[in-house]
C-alpha cells in the first residue's frame, strides 16, 4: 500500500513538473523584444494616422468653405441653398474620413478587415429586409436635395408641421417649429412639401361688420391706411388692388383686403395692417362686432 502510494505520488510530481517545463519553454520562446518593438510602433503609427486624420479634417474643412462661399458669389446662390449643400458636403467628408481612420487603425492593430468586410455582406444580406426602411430614407433624401424641394432656413409643411428646416442630409429632415419643438422626419414619410419660402405670400385680413355698417365709410378709412402704411414695408411685394366686402356665412360680412409680400414676411405684415385698421376704424366711431354673431337671429 505504501509503494503504491508513493509511487503514484511520483507520477503526478512528474506530470506536474512535465506541464510547468512546457509552459517555461513556451513562455521563454517567446520573443518580448519583438513584440515590445511591434507595440511602440502601432502606437506611433496610430498616433500619425490621427494627426493625419485631424489636419486632412481641417484642410477638408477649409476647402469646402472657399469653394462654397466662391461658388455662391459667383453663382448667386441664396444663402438657404448654400447652407443646405455646405452641411451636406461637409458631412459626406467626416463620413468618409473617420471610416478611412478606423479602417487604418484596425489595418495597423492586425485585424483582419476584409475578412471583417466579408462578414458585413453577409449580415447585411441576412438584414436586408430590416433595412429596407433606411434604404427608402437615402433614396428619398437624396431626391429631397437634388429637385431642391427645400433649403436650410426655408418655411415649409412636412406631414402637416409647419416649421423652419433646421437641418436636411440623406436619412432625416430636422424641422423647428414655430414655440421651438425640434421635429425630426424620416425622408421615406415624407410624400408633399409645402414650402412658403420659395415666392411671395398672401396677406388677406378680413375685418367682420355689423349688416348696418356704412361701406362706403368703412372703405374710405381702410384705403386711407393703406396709403399711409404701404411706404413703410418695403417687403410688400404686390399691393392691394381694392377693399372688398365678402360674404363669410351666417349672413355676415367681413372687409377683405389682399396684399403679397416677401416669403418670411407675411405674419409681421398682416398683424401690423391688421392693428392700422381697427385703430383707424374705432377712432372715425365704426363699431366692429367682438364675437361672431348669426343675423338670422336679429
Amino acid at each position: 500500500m505504501y509503494l503504491a502510494s508513493g509511487e503514484g505520488t511520483d507520477q503526478v510530481i512528474k506530470e506536474v513538473t512535465e506541464q510547468t517545463n512546457i509552459i517555461t519553454d513556451f513562455w521563454n520562446s517567446i520573443d518580448w523584444n519583438a513584440i515590445m518593438v511591434r507595440a511602440i510602433v502601432g502606437v506611433i503609427q496610430i498616433l500619425l494616422a490621427v494627426i493625419v486624420f485631424f489636419i486632412l479634417k481641417k484642410v477638408g474643412r477649409y476647402v469646402i468653405e472657399t469653394v462654397f462661399k466662391r461658388y455662391m458669389r459667383e453663382k448667386q446662390t441664396v444663402p438657404n441653398r448654400y447652407n443646405t449643400l455646405y452641411k451636406l458636403s461637409k458631412n459626406l467628408f467626416n463620413s468618409v474620413l473617420y471610416f478611412f481612420l478606423v479602417y487604418t487603425i484596425l489595418e495597423i492593430i492586425g485585424i483582419p478587415v476584409g475578412t471583417l468586410v466579408a462578414g458585413a455582406g453577409v449580415i447585411g444580406l441576412a438584414l436586408s429586409l430590416g433595412a429596407q426602411g433606411f434604404v427608402s430614407d437615402i433614396v428619398n433624401g437624396f431626391m429631397i436635395l437634388l429637385e431642391k424641394q427645400l433649403d436650410v432656413g426655408d418655411v415649409v409643411n412636412v406631414n402637416g408641421i409647419l416649421g423652419t428646416v433646421e437641418d436636411v442630409n440623406l436619412k432625416t429632415t430636422k424641422l423647428k417649429d414655430f414655440d421651438g419643438t425640434i421635429h425630426f422626419i424620416p425622408n421615406r414619410s415624407i410624400t408633399v412639401i409645402s414650402n412658403r419660402s420659395r415666392a411671395d405670400m398672401r396677406v388677406m385680413i378680413q375685418l367682420r361688420l355689423f349688416p348696418n355698417t356704412n361701406l362706403d365709410q368703412v372703405r374710405a378709412v381702410l384705403e386711407d391706411v393703406n396709403k399711409k402704411l404701404i411706404p413703410q414695408y418695403e417687403e410688400i411685394t404686390v399691393e392691394p388692388a381694392e377693399v372688398a366686402f365678402v360674404p363669410i356665412g351666417a349672413g355676415q360680412t367681413a372687409a377683405q383686403i389682399i396684399m403679397y409680400s416677401k416669403a418670411g414676411t407675411e405674419i409681421g405684415v398682416r398683424n401690423a395692417f391688421y392693428e392700422g385698421y381697427v385703430d383707424a376704424l374705432v377712432r372715425e366711431g365704426i363699431e366692429l362686432p367682438r364675437i361672431n354673431f348669426d343675423t338670422t337671429a336679429i
